[in-house]
């Protein structure tokens, strides 16, 4: 009796709404993000944006696709700081086969929650010096040694900003590698010191990287199940078979990926330099004011978001200001001359970087300079054939000019000159028809001599 009214109890409290199996509810998306080619301020705003879309997305994972070879440390150091405030954790995959993640790429991959690479890629090479140079044969102080003990391979004066660099670097992939639970050994000793590079297979056998996937499927099933932390909360993967939610560039980073090559924000700069130049020397033109404004204001806002440095800047500005002070004053080529010197040295100078991809190419810098000479060239050129040029207007214009001779109604002479009627003064008489040539001005009356012996009734 008792086990029969215990079957109708369980019966009628599963046949109540409230007491029905759910079904469980859909896995949140997966959101992709691309990192192709070298790491600039335009990928760095995409990856920020694209992160905290995903969180507006409630994504359980972000997975960012990378291939470069690097790129600025301002804008690598952006995107770490993206991933690491990121609520959503974040995988970073080395991907297709023949893809790499080297310098800037090996940091974000070390940064990420989850490291991982296809087959046939690689990384590493993480020295931050301009072509990967570093000294083999010199070694940096021992940190408190005095400096009367330090050996003779120790680091010349030069060396110093170099060794910064590396140490910073260093202590940077170190911290990231801790932070993550993965090979800081490595990452300090071989990736930044000696620029060294793994292969997949490697990287995965010295616990630099956690999974190797064939492709982006194979990587979501391998961390279906897995649990990570992102801002102190724990996240239970289910990945495999989830909604992926591709973002890729918009038109607002493929413009800023324009405008921040540091050739194509130079000559934005030139550009809107020369603009609003002629415009201020030919008032009214209006074209070269609004297409010199435009370009200046984007000139202007790509060097924001580009390493500049200041002094390059300003050796810049200083010589292009001696260039429109030589078409005023007559230096006779110096202010030119200097002008020119000041803004190519500027020009070298402009983006602060040892990224040998984000340098101002020498033939732009070169093919400017040659520009504003020759512009310079031309305007001293069309300013001395101006001085050798006669006088057409004005009080000297008048002396040496020929008129003829008119008689009033009242007798007196007067010389018609250039549309106009001047009293005259002659020390010789003058004739009706003669023709007389300007010898002096005396406020309104011409001092004139006769040219033609007679009048001619013409």
């Amino acid at each position: 009796m008792r086990t029969t009214l215990a079957l109708l109890l369980l019966i009628f409290c599963m046949s109540r709404p409230g007491a029905q199996p759910q079904a469980p509810p859909s896995a949140p998306p997966v959101v992709v993000l691309s990192q192709s080619g070298t790491v600039g301020p335009a990928h760095a705003d995409y990856l920020a944006r694209g992160l905290a879309k995903a969180d507006g997305l409630n994504a359980q994972l972000v997975v960012i696709t990378m291939d470069t070879p690097g790129g600025l440390d301002l804008s690598m150091r952006a995107i770490i700081r993206a991933i690491l405030a990121s609520p959503v954790p974040v995988a970073t995959f080395v991907m297709p086969n023949g893809a790499r993640a080297a310098s800037a790429g090996t940091f974000i991959l070390y940064a990420s929650h989850v490291a991982a690479m296809a087959p046939a890629t690689n990384l590493g090479a993480a020295t931050p010096v301009s072509l990967g140079a570093q000294p083999a044969t010199r070694q940096p102080p021992v940190s408190g040694e005095p400096p009367a003990s330090r050996s003779a391979g120790a680091p010349l004066s030069g060396d110093v900003l170099l060794h910064k660099q590396t140490n910073d670097a260093a202590a940077y992939l170190r911290g990231l590698a801790e932070l993550r639970g993965r090979n800081a050994d490595w990452a300090d000793d071989k990736a930044v010191r000696e620029a060294a590079s793994l292969s997949a297979e490697e990287a995965l056998r010295l616990h630099v990287i956690d999974l190797i996937a064939a492709d982006l499927p194979q990587l979501l099933i391998q961390l279906d199940g897995r649990t990570l932390t992102a801002q102190g909360q724990s996240r239970r993967l289910a990945t495999a078979g989830a909604q992926l939610i591709d973002l890729q560039p918009d038109w607002r980073t493929r413009l800023l990926a324009i405008i921040t090559d540091p050739g194509v924000a130079y000559l934005l700069l030139m550009i809107g330099f020369y603009g609003l130049l002629f415009e201020f020397f030919s008032p009214g033109l209006v074209a070269p004011g609004v297409i010199g404004g435009i370009s200046l204001l984007l000139g202007l806002f790509a060097l924001q978001l580009l390493p500049v440095s200041y002094a390059g800047l300003a050796l810049m500005a200083l010589g292009l200001g001696l260039l429109i002070a030589e078409h005023f004053t007559p230096g006779f080529g110096l202010l030119g001359l200097g002008g020119v010197t000041a803004f190519v040295t500027g020009s070298v100078m402009l983006i602060d970087t040892d990224a040998p991809a984000w340098r101002i190419p020498w033939p732009l810098i070169a093919g400017v300079a040659l520009a504003s000479t020759g512009f310079l060239v031309l305007t001293l050129n069309f300013a001395l054939q101006a001085r050798r040029r006669p006088v057409v207007s004005g009080r000297e214009q008048m002396l040496g000019a020929t008129g003829r001779i008119l008689v009033n109604p009242d007798g007196s002479m007067v010389l018609r000159l250039q549309g106009e009627v001047w009293s005259v003064r002659a020390g010789a008489a003058l004739a009706p028809g003669q023709m007389a040539r300007v010898t002096a001005i005396d406020g309104l009356v011409l001092q004139v001599e006769p040219v033609s012996p007679q009048g001619d009734a013409t």
